[in-house]
C-alpha cells in the first residue's frame, strides 16, 4: 500500500542472570579454603539444575559463583552454548553462557571491581566483559558480582561492607563513562548485592553518567517469598529502548526444603532489537 509505514523487523534476545550458589566440582567443594557450609551437590543436584537451565532457555545468561567451565557445562551444554569465565585466580568466578551462533568478542575483565588485595580481607570478583554481535546490533555485556552486606545503607555508612561496595560502584561509573563516550548499547547484569531502586543514591550516581533502564524497578521478586531484587539487569545506550514490555521473568527455584539448589533465582528479560535495514 503506497505510503504505508511498515514496522521494522526485530530480533529478540532473552538475557538472564543467575547466581548459582558455589557451583564447584566435587573435588573443589571439599578444598580447605572453601567454607564448610556451602551446597555439596550430588550428580542428582546438578541434573536438577540442568533441568531448570533447559527450561530457562536463555540466549545469554550471566552467572555468578562458578568454579570452572566443565561444571558449568553440566548446566549449559557446550553443543548449545559458548562458555566464558572471568580470569580471577579464586574459587568463584563471574561467567557467561551465550547461545551458539551469536558472535562473541571477549574484552579485558573489569578487574577494578575486584579492588586491590589490600582493600578487603576476602578477594573479590572481576567483571566479565564481552561484546555480543547479533544480526541487528552489538550489545556490550558486563557480568558482575558485587560485595555483599550493604543492601540499602546510605552513602554516609562507613562500616561493614559499604565502603567496599561504594568503591565498586565508582568502578562501574568509570565503565559506564567509557560506554557513553563510545556510544555503545550495553547491559550490566548480575548480583549487585544491593536493593537498587530508581531513588537509590547509587543508582542515581550511575544514571547521571548515562541514562539507564533498571528492568527490575518497581517489582518485588517472587524468589525468597517476595523479597526485593538484588539480582538486576541494567540497560544503557540504545538498549534502554529494547526491553519488551512486561517481559521481566523470575524462575522460582525450591527454597523451603532441605535441598536448596540455589539461594538465588534466575532473572530474565526479553530484548527486541530493531534490525538494521538498508536505506
Amino acid at each position: 500500500m503506497p505510503g504505508a509505514c511498515l514496522a521494522a523487523p526485530v530480533q529478540t534476545l532473552k538475557i538472564s542472570t543467575w547466581n548459582v550458589d558455589w557451583l564447584l566440582d566435587s573435588q573443589m567443594q571439599h578444598a580447605p579454603q572453601i567454607p564448610p557450609d556451602i551446597p555439596h551437590r550430588t550428580a542428582d543436584d546438578l541434573a536438577a539444575l540442568a533441568t531448570y537451565a533447559k527450561r530457562l532457555h536463555p540466549d545469554l545468561i550471566g552467572l555468578q559463583e562458578v568454579g570452572d567451565t566443565a561444571t558449568l557445562a553440566r548446566l549449559f551444554g557446550t553443543q548449545e552454548y559458548q562458555l566464558f569465565l572471568s580470569g580471577d585466580d579464586i574459587p568463584q568466578h563471574t561467567a557467561l553462557a551465550v547461545r551458539q551462533g551469536l558472535r562473541v568478542k571477549r574484552n579485558p575483565d573489569v578487574s577494578a571491581l575486584a579492588l586491590s588485595p589490600s582493600a578487603t580481607r576476602h578477594r573479590l570478583r572481576s567483571g566479565l566483559d564481552v561484546t555480543i554481535s547479533t544480526d541487528s546490533a552489538d550489545l556490550r555485556v558486563l557480568v558482575i558480582h558485587l560485595k555483599t552486606g550493604c543492601w540499602d545503607n546510605p552513602l554516609s555508612e562507613t562500616h561493614h561492607a559499604c565502603p567496599i561496595l561504594f568503591q565498586q560502584f565508582h568502578a562501574l561509573q568509570d565503565w559506564l563513562a567509557q560506554r557513553a563516550k563510545n556510544r555503545e548499547s550495553f547491559a550490566i547484569i548480575g548480583d549487585f548485592n544491593r536493593r537498587l531502586t530508581r531513588t537509590d543514591p547509587l543508582f542515581i550516581a550511575l544514571n547521571q553518567i548515562t541514562p539507564l533502564e533498571l528492568v527490575t524497578a518497581g517489582h518485588a521478586s517472587p524468589c525468597q517469598n517476595g523479597s526485593s531484587f538484588i539480582d538486576h539487569i541494567l540497560l544503557g545506550g540504545d538498549a534502554t529502548q529494547w526491553a519488551q514490555p512486561e517481559s521481566l521473568r523470575v524462575m522460582v527455584l525450591p527454597q523451603n526444603s532441605a535441598r536448596v539448589l540455589s539461594d538465588h533465582c534466575p532473572v530474565s528479560v526479553t530484548l527486541r532489537i530493531p534490525r538494521q535495514t538498508s536505506p
